[in-house]
């Protein structure tokens, strides 16, 4: 109780030194910035003595010569389904006390406490201040490694460790940051799976799934023995991506459009402000992998874990299913697996850049001549007239003497439109109300991936980059506090199984 109450004394030096630190400044007239840094510091200072005040308050853990505790318990027994098996058993307190390292936003605490097993050389079994105090698995606060991990889902993790250090004086090392990252990320897919449906009063008229692939660039096996200055082979790229399949799902209002709508949003730089807005977005990455000794699709993980999503939000069956999507093959055929009544939509982006390029072979860039070739093209197919489309194509093709390279082009083209020709009744989708864009699924490759994992110099391993993904995820979906609460709750209950018997 002494050491508690000079804890308590300190803080309130710390307070006092503070209002009058202000007073002398304001009679100094010093600048407002230096007065805030000084602060900043003073109340991290007695932040830390309260902090400490509050854990030598809770004890040391001494709770008798020994303790009784009932858990659940793994057993070979057949058991009721449903039905949990639990054990009481007695361990007794170890002689000496233990210590463990605790690293605040404060600062480092070293806690001693009093443990309970068989013997000293043995597993410590039960240690009720850290129960009593719900201290995390590892040394980091869990307040640090929210902080932290906040600053790395945005920036490397050296620089998200320095900018922390430099706001707080304390932070993990780069190779610690990155092993709390992994070990969050564990408790993403359970958080996901168990998120309940948005309400049915918050959603739109239809359910639209998109999906699209983009490149991590990997680290090659091996790369951290090669000295820098080893020159790469001739023909030898810097480095070797591997495909992330990105997707989303939401739910959005029906908007009835002609052609000419579309021609003229294409136009635009900015969308229109009445465009009707995705609700309840929630965007996912994954990557083959591993799991378990098994190679696991990053596609079929995807369209798994958003169609199940895409199916619960679709209370009744009533609303249209619609998947916006390139022309990846692979991909329309994990869509005909899990979404096999979902209307299929090319992305009309995706058709765009296709004219532009066929119109480049006849044209300059970016000339009038360009734009009329395309805007007439794109007319044409919004008017579901793709037929038209190909067939002109093709006489192109036949009245033109072209370059290998340039009839790679439109052999191209006329490839794309005829193997997708199913997913381009514009005229249909437009009347319906459908979107035909995929500048969802876009966005989500830019802000989920590209932003972070493809800044300057980064490579990545699988475990390594499907971990930051997963906490991205949760981040742009504007879930990242309920992920944390989610996380703290299912870590103590695995780590601290007997609290609720010892509270008894």
């Amino acid at each position: 109780m002494i050491t508690t109450e000079l804890d308590f004394l300190k803080s309130h030096d710390c307070l006092e030194q503070l209002i009058e630190r202000v007073r002398q400044s304001g009679k100094d007239g010093r600048r407002i910035d230096e007065v805030e840094r000084e602060l900043f510091a003073g109340l991290m200072q007695m932040g830390f003595h309260l902090l400490m005040a509050f854990v030598r308050q809770a004890g040391d853990g001494d709770v008798g010569e020994t303790v009784s505790v009932s858990a659940d318990v793994k057993t070979s027994a057949p058991v009721v389904e449903g039905e949990s098996v639990r054990e009481t058993r007695t361990w007794r307190r170890l002689e000496q006390l233990h210590t463990r390292s605790y690293h605040s936003i404060f600062g480092g605490l070293t806690i001693p406490r009093h443990v309970y097993g068989t013997r000293e050389d043995q597993k410590i079994e039960v240690v009720p201040l850290d129960a009593r105090l719900g201290l995390p698995l590892g040394k980091f606060s869990y307040v640090l490694e929210d902080w932290q991990q906040r600053m790395c889902l945005k920036e490397s993790f050296l620089e998200a460790t320095g900018n922390l250090s430099d706001l707080l004086g304390v932070a993990p090392s780069v190779r610690a940051a990155e092993v709390m990252n992994r070990k969050m990320a564990e408790f993403a897919p359970g958080f996901r799976q168990e998120q309940p449906t948005p309400p049915a009063d918050e959603e739109g008229e239809l359910v639209v799934f998109t999906a699209d692939g983009k490149g991590i660039p990997m680290r090659r096996p091996g790369a951290a023995k090669q000295p820098r200055s080893k020159r790469r082979a001739k023909g030898e790229k810097a480095n070797k991506k591997q495909m992330s399949y990105v997707g989303a799902v939401y739910t959005i209002d029906r908007f009835v459009r002609t052609p000419d709508d579309v021609l003229e949003e294409l136009s635009r730089t900015e969308a229109k402000t009445h465009r009707p807005k995705p609700r309840h977005k929630h965007v996912a990455a994954e990557m083959t992998r591993v799991i378990e000794g098994e190679e696991c699709n990053g596609r079929v993980s995807l369209f798994g874990v958003l169609s199940d999503e895409a199916l619960a939000r679709n209370h009744d069956q009533n609303k249209p299913v619609v998947a916006v999507m390139d022309g990846e093959r692979a991909l329309w055929e994990v869509l005909k697996f899990f979404l096999p009544k979902a209307i299929g939509i090319l992305d009309i982006f995706h058709v765009s850049e296709r004219l532009w390029q066929v119109a480049h072979i006849f044209h300059p860039e970016n000339s009038p001549s360009a734009g009329a070739f395309v805007t007439h093209r794109l007319r044409l197919l919004l008017e579901g007239q793709v037929g038209r489309v190909i067939g002109g194509l093709l006489q192109i093709r036949s009245k033109h003497r072209l370059t290998a390279a340039k009839l790679a082009v439109l052999n191209a083209t006329i490839g794309y439109f005829e193997n997708n020709r199913d997913h381009m009744r514009y005229n249909d989708y437009l009347a319906s109300g459908y979107p035909i864009g995929s500048g969802v699924a876009e966005g989500a490759c830019r802000h989920l991936v590209k932003d972070r994992m493809e800044q300057t110099g980064m490579r990545w391993t699988v475990e390594g980059a499907q971990a930051l993904l997963n906490l991205r995820a949760m981040y742009l979906n504007g879930d990242w506090k309920t992920f944390i609460d989610y996380r703290i709750q299912r870590e103590q209950a695995e780590i601290y199984p007997y609290k609720p018997s010892l509270a008894a």
